[in-house]
C-alpha cells in the first residue's frame, strides 16, 4: 500500500488527498481505501461502481499523489 512506503502521518496524507483529488467521491473512496484498509469489492458496492472502476480510480488518486510527494 502506497501509504506504508512513505514516512507520512495519516493526518499528512489526508492533506494530502484534499490537496490533490478534486473530486468528492473520488478523495472519499481514496481516504477509505488507503488510509482505513477498505477492500475494492467493498467500496465498488458503497458507491455502486465496478470493481475495475474503483481500481482505476485509486491508480489516477495514487499517480497524482506521487507527483506531489
Amino acid at each position: 500500500m502506497i501509504t506504508n512506503q512513505y514516512d507520512l502521518s495519516r493526518s499528512q496524507w489526508e492533506i494530502l488527498i484534499d490537496q490533490y483529488v478534486f473530486n468528492a467521491r473520488n478523495r472519499e473512496i481514496a481516504k477509505k481505501r488507503l488510509l482505513d484498509g477498505s477492500r475494492i469489492d467493498e467500496l465498488a458496492e458503497e458507491y455502486c461502481l465496478s470493481p475495475e472502476r474503483v481500481k482505476k480510480i485509486m491508480a489516477g488518486v495514487k499517480d497524482t499523489l506521487l507527483r506531489h510527494l
